[in-house]
Formats: C-alpha cells, structure tokens, sequence
C-alpha cells in the first residue's frame, strides 16, 4: 500500500470514527431544532430564513435569542450583547481548542472554529487529554452529523410546526441537558472539578432567578473561571499548558 493509499485510508477511517460520536449529539439536539424551526415561524421567519439562520449562525442558544428579540421594540445594542452573552463561552472553547490544533492549516482551523459547539468542544478536549492529536477528519466526522441534522430538524419544525407535539408537555426537550451533563461529568478527574462546577452552578442560577436569561450562561461560566483562576494551578495542569501536545506527538484521532 504507497504511502497515498494509507494516508486516505486512515482519514476515512478517522473521519467515521468521529461521525459515531456525533449521532448521540444529534439525537439529542433533535427536539430543539425541531423547537427553534417551530418558534421562529411563529415569530414571522419564512421557512427558507430559518433554514439560512440554522445554516449560517449555527448556534442554538443564540437562534433562540435572536427569534425572541427580533421584532419587539428593543434597541439593536441589547439584542447584540444578548448574543454576546451567550456565546462568550465560544471564546474560552477557542482558546483552549486552538493550541491543540497548530498543526491545521489556516483554512481547516477557520472551517473548525465555525464548527465548535459545545460537544465538538467536550470532545476535543477529551481526546486532547488523552494524548491524541485531534485529526481535522476526525472532528469534521463528528461535526457533520450534529450540523446537516440540526438544519434539517429547524427545516422540519418550520415546515410541520402545526402538527408537532409540545416537546415541553414530552419532556423531549431534556435530552440536551441530560447530554451536556454527561459532558461535565467526563470531566470529573480533573483537579478542582468540584467546586468550580458548584460555584458556576450557583453563580448561573442566581443570575438566571435575579439577573434573567440569558446572561446567566455567561455569569455561570465567569464565576467558574473566576475561582479557578484563583486557585493555585496543580503541577499537572502546569504541565500540560506549557507542553500541549505537538503535531507529531501522540496516536492521531
């Protein structure tokens, strides 16, 4: 086998191998693509925009403030730092994605970024700990499924929104937190998990009962990186910041 041959062979084989990651994120996000579609019809979007929106934005959370806010009588500056606030979590997720991805080029590293929600994160930085070299097939393979079935889903909930069921009243909806509670707790070896999970946790649903949504994603994720930026580092954690892993090093994923 020439050196080509195995070099295609092993991207197809990473890039399926990441694909099976993303089916349960899909099946997960499913209820709330079908959700926004529905919602964002109702708040006057044609089917087409709602299938642009999911396409070019790509971000649950803001889709959803973004329909919430769009057409009331509010200025255009706090539907922006709406948004913001939301996504200011993207970027800690960049920065600690991105030097693991070095070895990508500036295209790949462009296409990927588009591509960093939260699993896609989770993921990388799981595999990253694990000594791997994070593979742009692999986490193109993870990121395709979550993002065609996340158009198609808001397509499906624009089109059919009269006849689909309240996925409040199914308890569907609380598939995606189940999810992203399994995401936090893989990171529970991690030294000081604990109480920087708590006080996230009781930083967010203060501000959720006190402040309001959605700021409380972003106050939840500052008061966590807050008490860690506080607490002294552990040498592990020292280590693995001053040395991440080179493009050569490590079994490709």
């Amino acid at each position: 086998m020439s050196v080509q041959s195995y070099t295609e062979t092993s991207a197809a084989s990473d890039y399926w191998r990441g694909f099976r990651l993303g089916v349960p994120v899909m099946v997960a996000s499913a209820p709330f693509g079908v959700l926004f579609g529905a919602l964002a019809v109702q708040n006057g979007l044609s089917v087409w925009e709602v299938v642009f929106m999911s396409a070019t934005i790509y971000a649950g959370a803001s889709q959803m403030v973004g329909i919430d806010l769009f057409g009331q009588t509010i200025a255009p500056w706090v539907i922006v730092l709406s948004i913001v606030a939301v996504n200011f979590r993207h970027v800690l997720y960049s920065a600690a994605v991105g030097r693991r991805i070095g070895h990508w080029t500036s295209w790949q590293r462009l296409v990927g970024f588009f591509f960093l929600v939260d699993p896609q994160y989770a993921e990388a930085e799981r595999q990253g700990e694990q000594g791997g070299t994070i593979g742009f097939s692999w986490y193109m393979g993870m990121a395709t499924p979550i993002y065609v079935m996340w158009v198609v889903d808001s397509w499906v909930g624009a089109s059919f929104s009269r006849l689909l069921p309240d996925t409040h009243a199914l308890g569907i909806d609380f598939l995606l937190p189940i999810y992203f509670l399994g995401l936090v707790m893989g990171f529970r070896k991690r030294p000081l998990w604990l109480p920087i999970v708590l006080a996230s946790s009781a930083a967010s649903i203060l501000a959720y009962l006190y402040v309001g949504s959605p700021w409380h994603v972003s106050i939840g994720a500052a008061a966590g990186v807050a008490l860690a930026a506080m607490m002294p580092p552990t040498q592990e954690a020292i280590a693995d910041y001053q040395d991440p892993p080179a493009e050569d090093a490590g079994e490709e994923v």
